[in-house]
């Protein structure tokens, strides 16, 4: 298995090489460069095994395109803000444009205005960060124009790891080995039709594994490598003999872990899930709302009417100072307590916020603060595993057939703090676990069912009673009778009670819930 991962790893590592040096290509050249090193690959290996490097290697370049492009938005966002503050003088506040200004709807009615550093000498430190950004950025742009993608097989920690072997705490010959496993190719895609849905890799229902020997080793290994050891898989095991009995296609990885000297084995195919409910059909019963943050989920049930139900729940996701296999692990663990959740509760969605912090990590150093609470705020966000959270909630809500809503994610900690953390304290039966981050779950609910977050406050509509401060005093009413029983001549005294302020919901401030006005029949 090792001779025939490194030499496939060698072919994939040649035709990336290749497909770098090509740069960008249109559909038909791509169609015409992978047909013709199919052809030449298929001499060497077999012709699924060249259709399945050509197809890897056409997907790796385009995910190296991706990290390029973003990687370049990155370094342009921390190059625009860092020449922004360059540009001013230690301690000056930007001037405000007139012609910006005169607008209070304009956009430059949201946004902060610059202001120099502190200090001369924190200016020209920035500046010479400045200028290495701005030689990242060229190299990036060039980069980008061309298509050619820096791409390290066998990942690029590893390989820094190279020149830092005391910090890594490895010797040579353990880099080595890590080296040449993590640089071997061993995949093939599924078949459909075929037996076990895969003619390249196999495995039979009684655990037998067979292995396609590419045609340049088949002297040396004859035409397949059988293991006649039993595998087993203990995860959805009962879904993968299901396909392989139905001939449906598999995807079969094979990889290999020297640190423990073992192999595995992963299977994995397309599922078809079912056609997504409309919004309309999801409001209709009762959602989880679900607030992310650094070590713990906060969750509140909300039925139709968005009135949470129950007694909010706090799931703990400790992912500090842990490897990435163990923060997907505790990740995935977390989210499977939540799906549970939702399905003893009888929820019908999951609301999330779709939050992203990419601005906020690229531009970190100069907008989220400085010294001890801005270095804790960054280590907050990059703390939160936003994009990993939605994609692996995604991925496995679908399989239990449950529904999730993305919402806004404005000021749902603000409002929710201020208007729902209160009443779910009062409806539990321990107050002091109630915090403002499940008033915040129970608002993100609530936008996800298309419902306002703040509360009407109790008592009349016209707020006379309910408005802050003391209520006016009322005047002493006049013996005179001057302008009653009749009279056309206007009362001597002055009326009573307080003047009437109304307030629509078009103009009590910003809401994000969805809703522009209120219709006569709402």
């Amino acid at each position: 298995m090792t001779a025939i991962g490194q030499f496939l790893g060698a072919l994939y590592r040649s035709e990336l090489a290749g497909r770098i040096d090509l740069g960008q290509m249109d559909h038909r050249a791509q169609s015409d460069w992978r047909a013709q090193r199919k052809q030449a690959l298929t001499a060497v290996s077999s012709s699924r095994w060249a259709g399945a490097i050509t197809r890897a290697v056409e997907d790796q370049y385009q995910l190296g395109m991706r990290t390029l492009a973003a990687h370049f938005t990155d370094l342009r966002a921390a190059v625009e803000v860092l020449e922004a503050r360059c540009a001013l003088r230690p301690g000056e506040l930007e001037p405000v444009d007139d012609t910006a200004a005169t607008d209070r709807r304009g956009p430059r009615s949201r946004q902060r205005r610059p202001r120099g550093y502190g200090s001369r000498a924190e200016r020209f430190a920035k500046s010479r960060r400045l200028a290495v950004l701005r030689e990242r950025l060229a190299q990036a742009e060039s980069a980008l124009a061309t298509g050619q993608p820096s791409i390290t097989v066998g990942g690029k920690r590893l390989w820094r790891n190279r020149n830092h072997l005391d910090a890594a705490a490895m010797t040579e010959q353990q880099w080595r080995n890590q080296w040449d496993a993590a640089r071997m190719f061993l995949t093939a895609d599924g078949e459909s039709g075929k037996p076990g849905g895969n003619e390249t890799i196999r495995l039979d229902s009684d655990g037998r594994l067979r292995v396609k020997t590419p045609a340049a080793l088949a002297d040396q290994f004859d035409s397949h490598v059988v293991i006649d050891g039993p595998i087993r898989f203990g995860h959805r095991g009962d879904e993968w003999a299901a396909r392989v009995s139905a001939r449906r296609a598999v995807r079969y990885d094979i990889s290999y872990d020297p640190t423990r000297d073992r192999w595995y084995l992963d299977a994995s195919w397309r599922s078809n899930p079912h056609p997504p409910a409309s919004l309309t059909e999801l409001r209709v019963g009762r959602v989880l709302g679900v607030d992310l943050n650094v070590g713990h989920l906060a969750c509140c049930v909300l039925d139709a009417s968005g009135n949470p139900v129950g007694e909010p729940r706090t799931i703990e996701v400790i992912t500090e100072r842990l490897g990435a296999s163990r923060r997907d692990g505790r990740l995935r663990a977390a989210i499977t307590t939540l799906l549970d959740q939702a399905q003893h509760t009888g929820c019908t969605a999951i609301v999330i916020e779709n939050l992203d912090f990419a601005n906020a990590l690229a531009t970190g150093r100069e907008t989220l603060g400085r010294g001890k609470l801005g270095k804790r705020l960054r280590r907050t966000i990059a703390g939160i595993p936003t994009r990993r959270f939605r994609d692996r909630m995604i991925a496995m809500a679908t399989r239990r057939g449950i529904a999730v809503i993305g919402v806004d994610p404005a000021y749902t900690s603000k409002w929710g703090n201020r208007h729902w953390t209160a009443p779910l304290q009062q409806q539990t039966s321990d107050p002091a676990t109630i915090t403002a981050h499940h008033g915040a779950a129970a608002a993100i609910g609530r936008r996800g069912l298309g419902m306002a977050i703040r509360r009407r406050p109790a008592g009349p509509r016209t707020r006379q009673r309910t408005r802050e401060g003391t209520p006016p005093t009322r005047p002493d009413p006049h013996i005179s009778h001057g302008g009653r029983h009749g009279s056309s001549d206007p009362p001597t005294h002055p009326p009573r009670g307080a003047p009437v302020h109304r307030k629509t919901p078009a103009a009590s401030g910003q809401d994000r819930s969805g809703r522009t006005g209120l219709s006569p029949a709402q």
